[in-house]
């Protein structure tokens, strides 16, 4: 008898994937832990090992194939000697129905019409093809001949007539004044394309428009002054040890600091380590920093588990293995989903000042801004120095403004004075 392969549930929030791709193919001997394909789940690409042995008999969906729901059968496998004749009369016995899966994606879809359920209006992407200049442009009969005769590019004229119709003038005007006049304006036939939602950009939307319409967002802001924080991450790089092949141990970064201070600052006000519960708040005994990388198609928030017990190298190099195995779509479920607080980091982007949205059910996300040299008053003296903004987020149901003010005097204390974070 047939053994079927189901659609794993590769994580607690998953109902639905997309077979990406099948490893293994048909007549294909397998070994219980070996990858026999890849799902796209809500999150990221993962690969898919089975659990018996025998031969790949029947693939029953197939690679591209989307939406296919969590215990569905997609293949089956028989055993060894098995008569392959078993798998016609075969009926799949798993529960879930896959006469609703997706179909293969393919690239006929791309010029199939999109259709605005709102208003019943159906637009319709243009696929450009090669044609000529003439039938590009639109232009009178007379102007096509002058530009000939001239050897001008009808593409190069702004049209004065209807619509941007090239008319004769325009070709005179432009044969006179030569191709100073060249920077015309003209408008792409192809008004838009589309770039289709994966599983990781459709998962963002609804959780992100799920926060702001349930989550009461309350906003805190202050600058902070960098010049030892800088100075604490030169000295540490300074004294990294080389290895055998001449690079550095670590590289310490200023996000590096700035998640240690935060977790150090999350460890003096606990009540900021919390989220909200309809029975009573939930205050996390444990620090779990989640960071937003920034992935092809949407953003992740791979975890630093209890950032506040580990050194600075250490969340250097988790950090960086993390944000690398989140953009090759290969982090676990248990390497990003939970956390405690979120950190969101723009300031490599050049942003002055930015606000996040919570990432549910943390009550709290702080968003880092770019640190700028500008002019302060201290001691009555006016100096230059490294200034850094930072906006948190909090759900007010859980952090309310004096427990936010708190929170951001305590992580003043630990991003001015770094060393505290080390002691």
């Amino acid at each position: 008898m047939p053994i079927e392969i189901l659609m794993p549930a590769l994580s607690p929030t998953m109902k639905e994937g997309n077979l990406a791709k099948w490893i293994k193919k048909e007549g294909d001997k397998i070994k219980a832990g070996e990858v026999i394909a890849e799902i796209e789940t809500d999150k990221a690409t993962m690969e898919v090992e089975a659990v018996d042995e025998g031969i790949l008999g029947k693939i029953l969906v197939q690679h591209g194939t989307e939406n296919v729901a969590v215990n569905s059968c997609i293949a089956l496998i028989l055993a060894d000697g098995e008569d392959k004749k078993v798998l016609d009369s075969y009926q799949v016995s798993s529960n879930q129905n896959i006469s609703n899966v997706g179909t293969k994606n393919d690239s006929s879809k791309s010029s199939s019409p999109i259709k605005n359920d709102k208003n019943n209006v159906v637009e319709k992407v243009v696929i450009l093809e090669k044609t000529s200049d003439a039938n590009i442009v639109k232009a009178s009969p007379l102007a096509k001949r002058i530009a000939k005769d001239e050897g001008v590019t009808l593409s190069l004229i702004n049209g004065s007539g209807p619509h941007g119709r090239v008319v004769k003038d325009d070709v005179i005007d432009f044969v006179k004044n030569g191709s100073s006049r060249s920077m015309a304006v003209r408008r792409n036939p192809q008004e838009f394309y589309v770039i289709k939602n994966n599983n990781i950009r459709k998962v963002i939307a609804k959780r992100l428009l799920e926060s702001k319409q349930n989550v009461p967002h309350f906003y805190l802001s202050c600058e902070f002054k960098i010049d030892k924080l800088n100075e604490l991450r030169s000295a540490l790089n300074e004294v990294a040890e080389i290895d055998e092949n001449g690079n550095p141990a670590y590289k310490i970064s200023v996000n590096d600091l700035i998640i240690k201070a935060t977790a150090m600052a999350l460890k003096k006000v606990p009540e900021a380590n919390s989220s909200w519960n309809e029975d009573g708040i939930l205050v996390y005994n444990n620090i779990d920093i989640s960071m937003a990388v920034a992935i092809d198609g949407g953003l992740i928030t791979p975890i630093i588990k209890n950032a506040d017990q580990k050194s600075i190298q250490a969340i250097s190099r988790e950090a960086k293995q993390l944000a690398k195995k989140a953009r090759e779509g290969k982090l676990t479920p248990e390497e990003f989903q939970g956390g405690t607080f979120s950190i969101s980091n723009l300031g490599m982007f050049g942003i002055d000042n930015f606000s996040a949205i919570i990432n549910p059910p943390q009550s709290c996300i702080l968003a880092v801004s770019r640190a700028v040299e500008k002019p302060i008053v201290e001691h009555g003296q006016i100096k230059i120095a490294h200034m850094m903004n930072v906006t948190l987020s909090s759900d007010h149901r859980v952090v309310d403004g004096a427990v936010g003010a708190e929170f951001l005097k305590a992580l003043r204390r630990y991003i001015e004075h770094p060393i505290l974070s080390i002691l």
